[in-house]
């Protein structure tokens, strides 16, 4: 933790040299006000200089981007590069470069466990909730994509067949994508079975045979 010790003829004086020194706006640092000093008489003598300790903060999301830096570069990625883009509470950190099938692994598996770390990371240090989530040359927008395209031929094959159609195991946020990609299909529904890691997700036609055992789609 980057901190600094400022002595001057005022508080505020001091106050304002220690943060020139960290570099950082008066938001950024927490104020410690070690002498308040003492006027000398005349202003000349008996006085002593106020002293404060100014101690940066930790940025939650330039910590995580650290992080994450030395992770992909010891995972052999040492080109890639990190972008973060704030809006508000929520932040995404876009890698871009290196070997793209190594960060994402199959079905973006190694990408969520990026992002599980990130989270981690991000959040240990702050009393505000931040929300992480990190993307490798925008493999989340064309997984999405991917996935509501399935979903559709899922469906279509549910309702010909009149056979319920079970997905492979996905992580939360896919199937929630499934789950949204048919919600205002009229023809099937969806719901989730199974423990996570293992849960996946069932597409059955509303006119078939159900479930017996039919869970709320999460």
């Amino acid at each position: 933790m980057k901190e600094v010790t400022a002595t001057a003829r005022t508080v505020e004086e001091a106050v304002q040299l220690a943060l020139a020194q960290l570099g950082v706006p008066r938001e950024r640092a927490v104020i410690v006000v070690l002498d308040e000093g003492k006027r000398g008489w005349f202003g000349l003598f008996g006085g002593r200089p106020a002293v404060v300790k100014a101690v940066l903060k930790i940025d939650p999301v330039e910590e995580t981007v650290g992080f994450l830096q030395q992770v992909i570069a010891q995972m052999g990625a040492e080109g890639a590069s990190i972008e973060a883009v704030r809006r508000g509470k929520q932040v995404t950190l876009h890698v871009h470069g290196g070997p793209v099938g190594l960060l994402i692994g199959k079905h973006g598996q190694t990408l969520n466990a990026l992002q599980f770390l990130a989270q981690l990371v991000a959040n240990r240090h702050t009393d505000e909730y931040v929300s992480i989530a990190v993307d490798v040359e925008n493999y989340r927008e064309r997984r999405e994509k991917a996935l509501i395209e399935l979903a559709h031929k899922l469906a279509a094959r549910a309702v010909k067949t009149g056979k319920e159609v079970r997905l492979e195991p996905l992580p939360a946020h896919e199937r929630k994508i499934i789950h949204a990609a048919l919600a205002d299909n009229k023809h099937v529904l969806t719901y989730s079975v199974g423990v996570d890691p293992h849960r996946s997700i069932v597409v059955a036609p509303k006119t078939g045979k159900m479930s017996p055992k039919k869970e709320a789609p999460r």
